[in-house]
Formats: C-alpha cells, sequence, structure tokens
C-alpha cells in the first residue's frame, strides 16, 4: 500500500506557499490595510449610533434638530450602529485571517463581502439624499478602494 505521506508534504507546501504568496502581494497589503481602516471606521460609527446616541452633539452630527426627534429615531440609530458594527466585524475578521495567513482564502471572501457591503450601503446613501454626498464618501471610498485593490491583486 503506498504511503500517503508524500502527498500530503506536498499538499501542506502548496498551502504554504499561497500563504507566502498572499502576504507579499504589495496589492493585496494595500488593499487590506483600507478595509481594516474601514472596519475601524465602521465601529466608530457604531459607538455614535448605538452608544453615544443619547448625546446633542451625536445625535446633531446626524442632522437630528430636537431631543425629540432624537428620541423616535434612537431605536433605527441603536439597530444601524449595530449592523455597522457586524459589518465592521466581518471586515476586520476577513482582514485578520489573510494577515496571519490561517484560511486567507476565506479571510479573502469575508473582507470582500464586508467592504462591498459598505461600499453599497454608502450608494445607497448617496442615492437616497444627495446632500449626504460627503457622508456616503467617508463611508465608501476606503472599501470600495480595498475591493478594487484586493481583486486587483487576485488576477
Amino acid at each position: 500500500m503506498p504511503s500517503l505521506r508524500p502527498a500530503r508534504s506536498i499538499r501542506i507546501d502548496a498551502v504554504r506557499l499561497r500563504m507566502h504568496t498572499y502576504r507579499m502581494n504589495p496589492l493585496l497589503l494595500l488593499g487590506t490595510i483600507a478595509i481594516a481602516i474601514a472596519g475601524l471606521f465602521h465601529i466608530a460609527i457604531f459607538m455614535l449610533e448605538s452608544v453615544l446616541w443619547s448625546k446633542p452633539s451625536t445625535w446633531r452630527r446626524f442632522g437630528v434638530r430636537s431631543q425629540e426627534e432624537a428620541d423616535v429615531v434612537a431605536p433605527m440609530a441603536y439597530n444601524q450602529g449595530f449592523y455597522n458594527l457586524f459589518l465592521a466585524a466581518g471586515a476586520l475578521v476577513g482582514v485578520v485571517l489573510i494577515w496571519l495567513g490561517s484560511l486567507p482564502d476565506a479571510g479573502v471572501a469575508v473582507a470582500l463581502f464586508a467592504a462591498a457591503s459598505m461600499a453599497l450601503a454608502a450608494l445607497v446613501l448617496l442615492l437616497s439624499n444627495r446632500r449626504l454626498a460627503r457622508a456616503a464618501a467617508m463611508q465608501g471610498a476606503l472599501p470600495l478602494l480595498g475591493v478594487i485593490l484586493v481583486v486587483l491583486s487576485l488576477l
């Protein structure tokens, strides 16, 4: 009966080579940095929407004019904040999986999905109200850049 050891060794070497290729690719590195920063930005938005919403200085940043309006919007802001937190978690988990080389293919998939979701949400924000172009750019520019760079790194 032939030994399975050589086949396993070749497979392990192929995985190590693939991880090394991921780490050495400058486009992937720049793309994952952009996605990681986007993830951190979305954590900051979570803090504003879900943790600090009761402060007038916070809800005024979102165009809310009175405490009464802030109270009405509070449940939606709370929910939206967690939505942003989950997107951030996906982006950061994906990036960590890529950077550590422990499941780089899964990391690319998760990071791309999260970053593309962020970019598309920014597009929806822009299309829903053109006056929110600055907010949409802040929300979507880095994730879009990250998606473009990561996809280019895979070509």
